[in-house]
């Protein structure tokens, strides 16, 4: 498969779940992945995403990265471009939660969220457009940027309004930088994930929400890591181009039922 042949990409949040399948989907259709995280291991186990796409014969780095910072995420695209010439695809994915309600979610706990979740976004769409405005563009595009938003910000999210509103703001950014910059050749989707079962050990499989859950989705499984990296391949690649400025659903049929 060589859907990104030749294409180098950045995928926050890589070191574990929607994140690492997204890595690993990419290296495997032929990019070259630099895997940003706060740390290297996953919370699932096992070896780290870019070891992980190594031994599979792919082209992968790490760099630790804290996406709340404009310096971090300022070092992690100057870096890449520095070593690898360009940058043809970011994906901000790296996300948070508290599984706070309004009243029991402290200032603390708002604003680490709205950093990571936002700003972060924010802060790697910004410096990916700048670094791709400099760029010649290539079968029309100068790059792709993909940012992991939620149906929760679309929907509440139960007991959880600061992820909500976050991944609401990641949605709307998309739409804005799609419409802005769709001139200059530069592309600008967001993925909408359903309930997507990941190595998480918390309330994300708590029994209950997990019924919930099941009890929402059409289709007759949840969804599944490689769901997401495989819509985010499609996004990345020459076949979506005129497709821009788009929260592409990917749920089971939640949202339809």
């Amino acid at each position: 498969m060589d859907l990104l042949k030749d294409k180098t990409a950045i995928v926050t949040g890589a070191s574990s779940g929607l994140g690492r399948a997204i890595a690993v989907r990419f290296a495997a259709e032929g990019a070259t992945v630099i895997a940003a995280d706060i740390r290297d291991l996953p919370i699932e186990g096992g070896k780290a995403t870019h070891r992980v796409i190594q031994d599979a014969g792919g082209d992968a780095s790490f760099s630790v990265t804290d996406v709340s910072s404009w310096e971090a995420v300022d070092r992690l695209i100057s870096g890449a471009v520095e070593r690898l010439g360009r940058l043809d695809i970011m994906v901000n994915n790296a996300a948070i939660y508290t599984s706070t309600s309004l009243v029991d979610t402290s200032e603390a706990q708002w604003r680490r969220v709205m950093g990571v979740n936002l700003d972060g976004v924010f802060f790697g769409c910004k410096r990916a457009v700048q670094q791709m405005l400099k760029q010649e563009p290539r079968a029309e595009v100068r790059g792709r940027i993909i940012n992991i938003a939620s149906q929760h910000g679309m929907v509440a999210c139960p007991g959880d309004p600061a992820y909500a509103v976050s991944k609401a703001g990641v949605a709307h950014l998309t739409r804005q930088i799609a419409a802005d910059y769709a001139k200059d050749f530069i592309v600008c989707n967001a993925i909408a994930p359903g309930k997507i079962l990941t190595g998480k050990m918390d309330i994300a499989i708590d029994p209950a929400l997990l019924a919930y859950s099941r009890s929402r989705t059409p289709w007759p499984r949840l969804g599944r890591p490689e769901d997401i990296a495989g819509t985010a391949a499609f996004l990345a690649s020459d076949m979506a181009t005129y497709l821009t400025g788009t929260n592409l659903l990917v749920d089971g049929g939640w949202m339809a039922s």
